[in-house]
């Protein structure tokens, strides 16, 4: 089966380049300014393998490395195009406007299409240059999964599936709001120790939010939630944990950069207060963001806050 990548960021590169390995791969992007190596990702050189296009593909499997904040203007553009193919999300996060996530999203604009999601562990840089990495594979269609996982695994690109989609998604676009909170722990001089509590109780925040969205709690233990947690909640490659550094450290933060756990935590608080779901991280990590709530203000609020038992 054909595949293509669409979105040209350096996540959507980096897989482009990976599943290469398998064969011909096309990566569209609108506007592609940039010929044979990324600036997103210096070092790596596009192989022959791969054709940067703005024309977009007819293949037959579409990754969709769309931000989320951005899916729906461009299912807007091209879902048209896009329905009765198979469709993989690959985006993190949870649309603001709509309180949907991506695969939701594409679902409903491309109802004939196969809607799965690729998220866990991963950063682009490891995923371009050859790294081994480990990925959740979620599709409901049991048989169409099955096929993806073999269409879209490489020799160092191992996936796992799942047909639970919900707690899939769910994992990876919660992760990033409680990455932001680490970073502010560490960014304000909270110390590592305040790390691992905010990561465990982001954790359960994380289990609780999808549980009541339908997710099977035990999801979250894999891959595409602890696993996708403690990976970006530790390290500086991840945007969304340097973007809480700077709020930690009342730092500005580069504009450009995409930060898909500031809209979600926005979008996350106002369903949690709409449905009743206890997230005290999430919704301090939207007032952050949206710059209610002080960084000082934040710890005072979360340290608090009642006692009782795990």
């Amino acid at each position: 089966m054909s595949v293509a990548v669409l979105g040209a960021g350096a996540f959507g590169t980096a897989l482009a380049v990976a599943l290469s390995a398998n064969g011909p791969v096309a990566l569209w992007g609108r506007r592609i300014g940039w010929r044979g190596e990324n600036p997103l990702l210096p070092g790596v050189i596009l192989p022959g393998g791969v054709t940067a296009t703005e024309s977009l593909p007819d293949a037959d499997i579409l990754l969709v490395a769309i931000p989320a904040q951005a899916t729906g203007a461009f299912l807007s553009d091209h879902a048209a195009r896009l329905d009765g193919r198979a469709l993989v999300s690959c985006a993190k996060g949870i649309d603001l406007a709509t309180g949907r996530s991506p695969a939701r999203m594409l679902a409903e604009a491309c109802p004939a299409a196969t809607v799965a999601v690729l998220t866990g562990p991963s950063f682009a840089a490891d995923i371009a240059r050859g790294l081994p990495t480990a990925l959740t594979l979620a599709c409901a269609d049991a048989m169409a999964g099955h096929g993806l996982q073999h269409a879209l695994s490489t020799p160092v690109l191992r996936l796992y599936r799942t047909t639970d989609v919900t707690g899939a998604e769910l994992g990876g676009a919660l992760k990033n709001v409680i990455a932001i909170a680490a970073g502010v722990a560490i960014g304000a001089g909270l110390g590592d120790s305040a790390r691992a509590a905010i990561i465990t109780r982001g954790f359960a925040e994380m289990t609780r939010f999808a549980a009541a969205k339908g997710a099977d709690p035990e999801t979250l233990t894999g891959l595409s939630g602890l696993g996708d947690l403690i990976l970006t909640a530790t390290s500086e490659q991840s945007r969304n944990f340097r973007y809480g550094l700077s709020l930690g450290r009342a730092e500005p933060f580069d504009p450009h950069v995409t930060v898909e756990g500031a809209a979600t935590a926005r979008a996350v608080a106002a369903i949690a207060a709409r449905d009743g779901i206890e997230m005290p991280i999430s919704t301090l990590i939207a007032g952050l963001a949206g710059g209610r709530v002080g960084v000082k203000q934040a710890v005072e609020l979360l340290l608090a806050r009642p006692l009782k038992e795990e």
